[in-house]
């Protein structure tokens, strides 16, 4: 039983209808039922509260023994009649968006369920600059460091271990994760949140070619920006978001980075774009708003992406993209419908072959 689980069971589990009245929505069926845990359709037993947000995911409703299921109000009947009920019977959370509800419920369990880490305030091995300003509702875990300059604001969590350098500033409500660095002159904005053994405001790979003993050698060209980053940020886990060489690199609110992403110097990526693990954004790149990049897609450097265009997985973008709408592809990428359509027949390419040389030998002289 893991530690969100061992929480709610504790005191009997969470009234369904306290969720409910918290969040929205008509309880229908068992109104007493009680949510010990949030669990998959699969994995559910009568404490557990699911959702399902689409009517292909009918059998797997049928076969579930989830005591409680976020439901849209044309598959909430079907909830309730499933076979074999437990005691008191099946319970529907009845909504118009019954994945946009789960997410709302996963933020309440965090906030009200998990259990927050043990150290509250400045923990007594961190090391916290007297130049610093680090608000009294803030919190700074184990052997934290906190340089000089640096502004730590209200309901703000430091991880142990995590590195806020000179002149750094963390928004109020913001969570660095354990190890994260935010390099001197950063800035994240409010409520962001940023997993554990990310860097961000590293050097940019910039480095000037110098002839050298009949080759060249790499000198270095110091990077002198810093990263901002905006509200209601998230990034994932071993992220690295380097900073700009003159002006900044800049992420702008609500976008969403997964794990192991890499964003090069002076990239800016537009509000509320989301990217898949592995992507990899080349210096000095623009990425509008409202974009999404699938698990390791590459985008060139200097190159423009416009507003709500979505690249697919393991894309390369090797040209500006201007037009919204979904691309695929590494050779090249194209507009997804073309693309498609090019692959299919590239996979027909050998048969094609052999029948022209047949017509081939036939209309020879």
């Amino acid at each position: 039983m893991d530690a969100v689980e061992a929480t709610a069971s504790s005191r009997g589990g969470v009234p369904l209808a306290e969720l409910v009245q918290a969040l929205g929505g008509q309880l229908e069926g068992c109104a007493a039922r009680r949510v010990q845990r949030l669990a998959a359709l699969a994995d559910a037993d009568e404490h557990g509260l699911s959702f399902v947000a689409h009517p292909r995911y009918q059998a797997q409703l049928q076969a579930s023994r989830a005591g409680a299921v976020i439901a849209s109000p044309a598959l909430a009947p079907q909830v309730l009649q499933r076979p074999d009920p437990p005691p008191g019977g099946w319970a529907a959370w009845v909504v118009p968006d019954p994945y946009a509800t789960f997410a709302a419920v996963t933020r309440w369990w965090r906030a009200h369920v998990q259990p927050r880490p043990a150290w509250r305030g400045v923990h007594p091995s961190a090391w916290i600059d007297p130049g610093a300003r680090v608000d009294a509702e803030a919190h700074v875990g184990p052997f934290a460091v906190i340089e000089a300059g640096a502004t730590v604001e209200a309901g703000a969590e430091i991880g142990a271990h995590a590195h806020v350098q000179a002149r750094a500033h963390v928004g109020p409500g913001t969570r660095l994760g354990a190890h994260v660095v935010l390099g001197y002159d950063c800035r994240i904005g409010a409520r962001g949140i940023v997993h554990g053994g990310t860097v961000i405001g590293a050097d940019g790979f910039g480095f000037a070619p110098v002839p050298h003993e009949g080759g060249r050698r790499w000198d270095k060209i110091e990077q002198l920006g810093a990263v901002r980053i905006g509200d209601d940020v998230e990034i994932g886990a071993n992220c690295c978001i380097d900073r700009g060489a003159l002006g900044d690199t800049v992420l702008e609110d609500g976008v969403k980075l997964d794990n192991l992403i890499q964003i090069g110097h002076n990239v800016r990526v537009g509000r509320h774009t989301a990217m898949a693990g592995c992507v990899g954004i080349a210096g000095s790149a623009r990425i509008g708003a409202f974009c999404t990049l699938g698990g390791g897609a590459i985008v060139l450097g200097h190159l423009e992406l416009a507003d709500h265009v979505h690249i697919s997985a393991a894309s390369v973008v090797m040209r500006s993209i201007l037009q919204p709408g979904q691309y695929s592809g590494i050779f090249p990428i194209d507009d997804n419908r073309a693309w498609e359509k090019n692959a299919a027949t590239l996979r027909q390419l050998h048969a094609l072959r052999e029948r022209l040389k047949v017509l081939e030998r036939r209309t020879a002289p």
